[in-house]
């Protein structure tokens, strides 16, 4: 019981520092044909420096990426996803995580 406490307020603890000096910006995809090429573009995004987290969608083509501003920028990030073969257009605006 005193590990699993110990676990949780671990995991609580790095995930408010991990939301501190984040953004979160959400796009509109163009070219997922199928979930493969959702999941494969969260792969690929998450191993980028700075990109906390990556959550694509795709009958929806939607992608939410959670980064850090101060390592990886927004253009950085859709240079990344053109370079993969797709099209982003923001869907919603970056905001900060607090």
């Amino acid at each position: 019981m005193i590990r699993r406490n110990f676990i949780t307020g671990l995991a609580a603890a790095v995930g408010s520092i991990k939301a501190a000096d984040s953004k979160t910006v959400t796009y509109k995809i163009e070219g997922f044909t199928c979930v493969t090429c959702a999941v494969g573009l969260d792969t690929l995004l998450q191993r980028q420096d700075g990109v906390i987290h990556s959550k694509s969608t795709y009958p929806e083509s939607i992608t939410t990426i959670e980064y850090k501003p101060s390592v990886i920028t927004e253009q950085s990030l859709k240079s990344f996803i053109s370079e993969m073969g797709f099209i982003a257009h923001i869907a919603k605006p970056s905001s900060n995580k607090n």
